[in-house]
């Protein structure tokens, strides 16, 4: 059974020691690590190395902002972070840092700062005898009756060490003497306190004054040693000792009190009479501190203040007095003087990382690390700290009254660059005090806006006929961005028409946005156009928009009227005939022009600019027409050359001259076309053979045309696929559009067409020509897309 009981509480002990285990390492980041370090260890020292106690790398220590952080403004340690050794800053005095406190630690923080971390640290300063005991009296005074019995003892000043530990002050010793030996008693203190033990009795007839050297030593290596003088003045007999009234005093007193100002006053009483009850006071067994900040009145026991308090220096005073008659007794109290804390010192932040510069579009970074503190105690050393409320920062708490400052939104640098963080810490005393530190955080520009231009289509107009390299305007982008995310450059984008030559119309500026035409333009042959700019910045990536731009180009009157009817192509005239007999209003011909420009640049008129017999005909003005103006008679004569002027509506206006040769004949059937609403029913019945003989050669002569247009058409399709794509334009002026104004127009349905001709002065040949809208009675052309002067040549009525 025993076996097996043991067997059980093995695998028990087992788990206890793993919890326990586990708990440890659980716990190991909030404990902190102890180091040690001698004092006046020379500046740069080396202290420790902190890698194995943060459980990192080298190569961690700098990724992750390693940094060690103290409370106070003073640096005492420095940290390598390449290394993680730790060193001294400079040297380091355990007594002004801690006095008489020991053990004298100095706590400080190892702050990880990605992620943001914190590691609990204590550096222990060691002692070293660097003091020796000090005597503030280098002679004690002591009065002995000498009825003083052997045995007495007497308390005498104790020596000063600042020193701690075994470097204290550890022994005293006496001169050799034959009335005293030295007698040591350890208070509750800790303190070795001397006395002086009375051998035998006193003779103040023998020997009235008796000298000795008390030494005092310390443990330290090698020790440190002090003397004093001890004079002791034999008195007569003095049978009672000086009684305060309370033996212990407890007063508070302000810190603010001002210098002078009463502390307490102690009093004590003698039954002895004469010079045996007369009563001094003095401080007894007092530091220096107590003799620098109290002034004690020997006659009155005032206790006075000597020097200003400091509750955050020393809370506490404990104020031994002795009071001694004139017979050399001495009874002592303690004054226990508490100082009271008053809200005289405004919090301090102290900043450990600063991060001024931050990119925009960041959520959740970390801005600044610091650490607030207060000097007063209770509520006089409670801070709250805060920002403005308007900022899109918020303030963490983190341990041991470190604060951390993040981005709580993202930031937009556009909206606004720079923020103003003022830090306000407060604490919670009466009045409340507070400071306020500010800190400048700029915010640096990303490239997270694409150019906008400040239109999204633009249209601009062009004259034509314009000089190449003509400034035809300007597009123009603005970048909310900064610096190079904010130069925007330009650039002509693919035109979505595969068969516009863009590159050969117009280029831009790729700095400025400025728009040039490459070569002049053409309105007959290019109206308007379309193409997009591209704007793009230089950030990375690279953000971009476009633009539609639309060029219409503006027509100038560049084009003279071409006659197309009767042909002005020098070869034999075509003659007009005209029987005798027609009446007034008779139809001769009908002069076709047309004008390669638009608009009012094509409006044509006509006018009879010479008549072989002025008055014998007349031509409409806005259809060309020539009609007989009065009967012909045998007078007249038999052939006729008519002028005919044909000008358009441009600025300046641009003319063109058509020579009709008319021909009067008599003796056969005259076809008559009287005005619509003259026309006799009788010359209708007579001239119905000729209009059906015109109307069956009209036909026949439309359809070979038609066959020869349908064979050009095809002809010309199969060039334009194989090689330009279409007809090329020939030189010389030959109108794009045609207009039919009979009536209003120029030209009846008869007379529309689509003409493509071969360019150049070579072969003349003429390519195709298409009616659009057969009509076999009396209509004319609208439209004729291209021509030259070969044409003129090649194309003749009969």
């Amino acid at each position: 059974m025993e076996a097996g009981e043991g067997k059980e509480r093995v695998p028990k002990q087992r788990q206890v020691l793993i919890f326990f285990v586990l708990l440890g390492i659980a716990q190991a980041s909030s404990q902190p690590r102890h180091y040690s370090v001698a004092e006046e260890t020379e500046s740069g020292s080396f202290v420790a190395n902190l890698l194995k106690d943060l459980g990192l790398e080298i190569g961690e220590l700098a990724v992750r902002g390693a940094r060690v952080v103290s409370k106070g403004k003073k640096m005492h340690l420095q940290f390598d972070k390449q290394t993680g050794d730790l060193f001294l800053n400079e040297k380091l005095d355990r007594e002004e840092l801690c006095g008489p406190t020991e053990p004298c630690v100095l706590p400080f923080q190892v702050l990880l700062e990605n992620p943001l971390q914190f590691f609990q640290a204590e550096l222990r300063i060691r002692d070293i005898n660097d003091h020796s005991p000090v005597f503030l009296d280098k002679e004690i005074l002591l009065k002995i009756p000498e009825s003083i019995t052997p045995g007495t003892t007497f308390l005498i000043e104790r020596a000063q060490d600042l020193d701690v530990g075994t470097n204290s002050l550890q022994n005293y010793t006496i001169s050799p003497n034959f009335h005293f030996h030295l007698n040591l008693q350890d208070s509750l203190d800790g303190i070795i306190l001397p006395q002086l033990v009375l051998n035998r009795a006193l003779d103040r007839e023998e020997q009235p004054e008796i000298r000795l050297t008390l030494t005092a030593v310390d443990g330290g290596t090698p020790p440190r040693s002090s003397t004093a003088l001890v004079r002791i003045e034999v008195m007569d007999i003095n049978d009672n000792v000086p009684e305060f009234a309370k033996l212990l005093y407890e007063v508070q007193i302000p810190e603010d009190s001002p210098i002078g100002s009463q502390v307490a006053i102690v009093s004590a009483r003698d039954l002895d009479i004469g010079t045996n009850g007369e009563i001094s006071y003095a401080f007894f067994q007092a530091s220096e501190d107590i003799r620098k900040t109290f002034r004690l009145s020997a006659k009155s026991g005032e206790l006075l203040l000597r020097q200003t308090l400091d509750f955050e220096s020393i809370q506490t005073y404990t104020v031994n007095i002795q009071a001694t008659d004139g017979g050399g007794l001495s009874g002592t109290c303690v004054v226990f003087v508490q100082v009271m804390d008053l809200n005289d010192n405004p919090p301090e932040l102290t900043m450990s990382t600063l991060i001024n510069q931050i990119p925009e579009n960041l959520q959740d970074t970390l801005i600044a690390v610091f650490s607030v503190s207060d000097p007063d105690s209770g509520d006089n050393g409670r801070t709250v700290c805060s920002i403005q409320d308007d900022l899109p920062f918020f303030l963490k708490p983190s341990v041991e009254n470190f604060y951390t400052l993040v981005i709580s939104t993202a930031l937009d640098r556009e909206t606004r660059s720079e923020y103003n963080i003022t830090i306000t810490v407060t604490d919670l005393g009466t009045p409340r005090l507070k400071i306020q530190h500010n800190i400048t955080v700029l915010v640096s520009d990303v490239n997270d806006n694409a150019p906008a231009f400040t239109q999204t289509s633009y249209t601009l107009f062009v004259r034509e006929n314009n000089s190449p390299a003509l400034h035809i305007g300007s597009v123009s982008a603005t970048d909310r961005d900064s610096g190079t995310n904010a130069q925007v450059t330009y650039s002509l984008l693919p035109p979505q028409d595969p068969h516009l030559p863009l590159a050969s119309l117009v280029s831009i500026n790729a700095d400025n946005g400025h728009l040039f035409a490459l070569r002049s333009l053409d309105y007959e042959a290019l109206q308007a156009f379309e193409f997009r700019v591209g704007a793009t910045d230089r950030g990375s990536p690279e953000l971009s928009s476009e633009a539609l731009v639309r060029v219409l180009v503006l027509d100038a009157n560049d084009n003279s009227p071409f006659v197309l009817y009767p042909l002005q192509n020098g070869s034999a005239p075509c003659t007009e005939l005209v029987p005798r007999a027609a009446e007034p209003g008779y139809l001769v011909t009908k002069v076709v022009a047309v004008d390669g420009d638009s608009g009012q640049n094509a409006w044509l008129s006509y006018q009879l600019l010479k008549a072989t017999e002025p008055g014998l005909f007349g031509v409409w003005a806005h259809n060309g027409e020539v009609r007989t103006a009065r009967l012909l008679s045998e007078r007249d004569a038999a052939k006729h050359r008519l002028v005919v002027l044909v000008k358009d509506n441009g600025e300046p206006p641009r003319s063109a001259t058509a020579t009709l040769h008319v021909l009067l004949v008599d003796g056969f059937s005259q076809p008559y076309l009287p005005l619509p609403e003259a026309a006799p029913a009788q010359a209708q019945a007579d001239s119905l053979t000729v209009y059906l003989v015109v109307a069956l050669a009209s036909v026949s002569l439309l359809f070979l045309l038609s066959v020869l247009l349908f064979v050009a058409v095809r002809l010309c399709r199969r060039s334009r696929a194989a090689s330009v794509g279409r007809c090329s334009v020939p030189e010389g002026p030959f109108p794009g559009h045609l207009v039919d104004v009979s009536g209003t127009e120029t030209l009846s349905q008869s007379y529309q067409y689509e003409v493509c001709l071969t360019g150049g002065s070579g072969t003349n040949e003429f390519k195709f020509l298409k009616p659009i809208i057969p009509n076999f009675v009396a209509q004319g052309a609208e439209r004729v897309n291209e021509a030259n002067p070969s044409f003129r040549k090649s194309f003749e009525f009969s």
